[in-house]
């Protein structure tokens, strides 16, 4: 009974302590504010559940994070489980258009005139960027933002989806190809409009 009261106790306060680190973190990840509250609810239910296996060789805010993030992987596998396994031979015949027979651009990728350091300054563009990796398949989306904004390295995301490296790396640069031509549609056309 006392160990289940230090949890108690303990919930509370890793909902004081970490509750809008783990929202931020989830609602970046599914963008929708109900699903990220609902995550992090369940992933303290979790560790609640699980507190006496939590053994202190992390921070708590990592074993937080950590229950969090194969919550994310849950919710996305349960929730759309037809687009797990994104049929890239749809891009694949979309993009073809894109290059000839020996894989060169047909029409080279127009230079966007721009500093990227300056670029960046734009709120505007941020939030173009986020539609772009938002308006990705669900598999294509996570697997970017695994690598581009957290980091991970490919051994880890083809671990976590459960794939090769080298579709990992086709995931990966269809995904740059499909971001880069969001980005050309929706900010630098507007761009020239601008100027």
């Amino acid at each position: 009974m006392v160990v289940e009261e230090k949890a108690a106790h303990d919930a509370v306060e890793w909902l004081n302590l970490y509750g809008d680190a783990l929202y931020r973190f989830a609602l970046f990840r599914v963008q929708d504010s109900f699903i990220a509250e609902d995550m992090v609810q369940e992933t303290l239910l979790a560790a609640y559940g699980s507190y006496k296996n939590f053994s202190g060789k992390s921070t708590v805010k990592t074993w937080l994070t950590g229950i969090l993030k194969h919550k994310i992987l849950d919710y996305y596998r349960k929730a759309t489980p037809e687009q797990n396994d994104d049929n890239l031979d749809d891009f694949a015949s979309s993009s073809g258009s894109m290059f000839d027979e020996k894989e060169k651009w047909k029409i080279k990728p127009e230079d966007w005139k721009q500093d990227p350091k300056n670029v960046f300054e734009h709120k505007e563009l941020m939030a173009v960027i986020t539609a772009c990796i938002a308006g990705l398949p669900v598999k294509m989306s996570l697997v970017y933002r695994m690598r581009e904004l957290e980091g991970a390295t490919t051994s880890e995301i083809c671990e976590r989806f459960e794939t090769g490296e080298s579709n990992c790396w086709v995931i990966l640069h269809r995904a740059r190809l499909l971001i880069r031509r969001c980005l050309e549609i929706n900010w630098f056309a507007e761009d020239k409009k601008r100027v």
